[in-house]
């Protein structure tokens, strides 16, 4: 990852900046730098797209965002990024007036109704997706966090109860994805990691 040169004092700052200077690639705010966010794999990149196909099924296309919704949130340990670009988000209605000059999320919005991230290999990507952004995705409200391991064929669907979350189940290559937030949603773990067509 390299880093922007640009020492930002908050996230407003940070917005401003990326406003005036625009930023080729994605970039996190941590400790007042940026630094970029690498391409996502093609692995990652497919099964997030496969998975936006199903809940699209459910939710109107425009709500459902891959890899390109910022997310404001809070810096809960010191090295914790203030925004975080998940894999896969589903927007509420009213987002969509309050994004349309840019497609982040502030902490002043209401939460996304789901953040998806799927696990990159190694111990680092695990601990930053099951413990740092799961934490700062319950601390902005987001109702629904899925994490789906790719290496063990897994979808982890937790619920936002109190200030944290609750497993709903980690759920198995034959399994069915319970979904609090869309219980409509017909969708089993091998469909989601099927062959590509």
């Amino acid at each position: 990852m390299t880093q922007a040169k640009a020492k930002l004092a908050s996230f407003e700052e940070y917005l401003a900046y990326s406003d005036k200077t625009p930023l080729e690639g994605r970039y996190e705010l941590v400790g007042g730098e940026l630094v970029e966010v690498p391409p996502e794999s093609e692995e990652n990149n497919w099964l997030a797209l496969n998975l936006r196909d199903y809940l699209i099924q459910v939710v109107p296309r425009r709500l459902v965002r891959v890899h390109a919704c910022e997310v404001q949130v809070p810096v809960l340990q010191p090295k914790d990024a203030a925004n975080r670009f998940p894999d896969l988000i589903v927007l509420r209605q009213e987002h969509l007036k309050l994004t349309q000059r840019r497609l982040t999320i502030t902490r002043d919005m209401p939460p996304p109704r789901l953040v998806v991230e799927v696990v990159s290999p190694g111990k680092t990507n695990r601990d930053r997706d099951y413990g740092q952004k799961r934490a700062q995705y319950a601390a902005i409200g987001v109702p629904e966090y899925w994490l789906i391991n790719p290496v063990a064929q897994t979808v982890m669907v937790l619920t936002l109860c109190g200030e944290g979350y609750q497993e709903v189940g980690v759920f198995g290559i034959q399994a069915a994805i319970a979904s609090v937030e869309f219980p409509d949603l017909a969708l089993r773990v091998e469909q989601l990691f099927g062959p590509e067509s």
